[in-house]
């Protein structure tokens, strides 16, 4: 009904107008510089095409990691004009945080076709490593749009398909890449997709063609500071420091802010595509296995590489750990958290040091005493909520979903209010906890924080659900 009411105000409002179409026909309007012909056909302009999916793949990053970060119980969102909604899950179609991520997503993908249809083909240097660098891209726009939708179109106007569906596109496209040239980010994307399937032996297959390759790869997007895109959830996470507004749980606080100032020219990268998940996919297979040894030298292989990656040590006094109330979180560290001390830094004191790449508070003993339990599983989740924290993943391991916005329900015919895909999901065992993902028991002043729930617990209550915990 909806759709009919504005087609008819459409209809009633250009006939009143009399010849509208040829007062306002935009579509012939051309900047020869910015047209078709000026980008097909010339040499090099593949890989100019390449760097601007690198700049999208930017733009992605700002939209679905600002919604999945406060979405999860990762961080809390007190009084940001960051996402309204999404500290508790309230998805809504009207939002406009909705609309720009799907757009961005599209756009990748649309991109990197026309690159693989139009210019590629056209351009006299194309090469197959430019080739497989597209097919990579429009793999990328079919994963998020798996990882963060239940259904999405895949085209202008398409009828929206599952995100099952979306997963194994992703597989095809990199595959595709890969059949040009061999990347271990390749492996790791096809393991990251039939892990969140639930395709063990072929999650496992990818990740160890990955790390074959090269056992510490890592692959980031890239942010530029003066000319944009600028890091948003840096801006988020450091940059606006001083106002105090979003905060990580006490218990990942060593982990904050991931992202921080690195000059006027370039901005923190997101590292999204590395070693470790290959990593920690093997181990939560070998547990599934009921294999703990094999676990074990997994979690340990990963100690080792996350030893040697990035930590950057800056000053961060400016930020206090406060929410609304003076001293109302942990910010000190003598503070212990959930039993653990040295979780909590003392932002006062000097510079602080925190990893930019990966961080972890498992230990060489953790892994040692580790059985084959749910115990177990919950101690990988922890850290794999730890080392992806600030990536985007935790939402997806929570098996939340967002919502096509409202303005493809009303201009896409193949999609009506009510479709699957236009309603949220959240598990029923996450929507029963909703109002306590970030909350922490602590009194100002003191020596001991907690927080209200541990979801890596909840997860692995309810690892039978189809909705998380994939090798269960």
């Amino acid at each position: 009904m909806k759709k009919i009411i504005i087609c008819c105000a459409a209809i009633f409002t250009f006939s009143c107008t009399g010849d509208f179409g040829d007062t306002v026909a935009f579509q012939e309007i051309e900047n020869p510089n910015l047209s078709e012909a000026s980008v097909v056909g010339l040499p090099n302009s593949a890989s100019i095409l390449l760097t601007g999916l690198e700049r999208q793949l930017a733009n992605v990053f700002n939209e679905t990691l600002v919604l999945s970060e406060l979405g999860s119980d990762n961080y809390v969102n007190t009084q940001t004009f960051y996402s309204q909604f999404l500290d508790r899950l309230d998805m809504q179609i009207t939002d406009p945080d909705m609309r720009d991520t799907q757009r961005q997503i599209h756009r990748l993908r649309e991109i990197a076709v026309f690159g693989t249809e139009e210019v590629g083909p056209a351009d006299p240097n194309y090469t197959s490593e430019t080739e497989a660098e597209f097919k990579y891209f429009e793999g990328l726009s079919y994963l998020f749009s798996a990882m963060y939708f239940s259904t999405l179109a895949q085209e202008p106007t398409g009828a929206p398909i599952t995100s099952e569906q979306h997963y194994q596109n992703a597989i095809t496209a990199f595959g595709e890449a890969l059949s040009l040239t061999t990347k271990p980010e390749y492996h790791l994307a096809i393991a990251r997709a039939n892990y969140y399937l639930g395709n063990k032996d072929e999650a496992v297959a990818a990740a160890k063609n990955a790390l074959a390759i090269d056992a510490s790869f890592d692959r980031f997007a890239l942010f530029d500071q003066s000319n944009g895109p600028s890091n948003t959830f840096e801006s988020a996470l450091y940059e606006r420091g001083n106002f105090d507004d979003l905060q990580p749980l006490p218990s990942l606080d060593f982990l904050d802010p991931k992202y921080s100032f690195l000059s006027p020219e370039s901005d923190a990268p997101v590292h999204y595509l590395k070693a470790e998940e290959a990593m920690l996919i093997l181990a939560e297979a070998d547990l599934s296995d009921n294999d703990i040894d094999s676990a074990r030298l997994n979690l340990t292989n990963l100690l080792d590489l996350i030893a040697t990656r990035t930590v950057r040590t800056f000053n961060d006094d400016i930020e206090d750990r406060t929410q609304v109330v003076a001293n109302s979180r942990p910010n000190s560290s003598g503070i212990v958290v959930n039993g653990i001390e040295g979780l909590v830094l003392d932002r006062k004191s000097g510079e602080v040091s925190v990893p930019a790449v990966s961080g972890t508070s498992l230990t060489l003993a953790d892994i040692a005493t580790m059985q084959d339990d749910d115990s177990g599983l919950a101690l990988l989740y922890r850290t794999r909520q730890e080392v992806f924290i600030a990536e985007g993943l935790r939402f997806v391991d929570m098996g939340v979903k967002l919502v096509i916005d409202e303005n493809e329900i009303l201009l896409n015919e193949n999609i009506n209010e009510g479709d699957p895909g236009t309603v949220g999901v959240i598990p029923s065992f996450i929507l029963s906890v909703v109002n306590d993902l970030d909350a922490i028991v602590y009194e100002p002043g003191g020596t001991v924080a907690s927080t209200v729930i541990d979801l890596n617990e909840v997860l692995i209550t309810n690892k039978s659900s189809n909705q998380v915990v994939p090798f269960e």
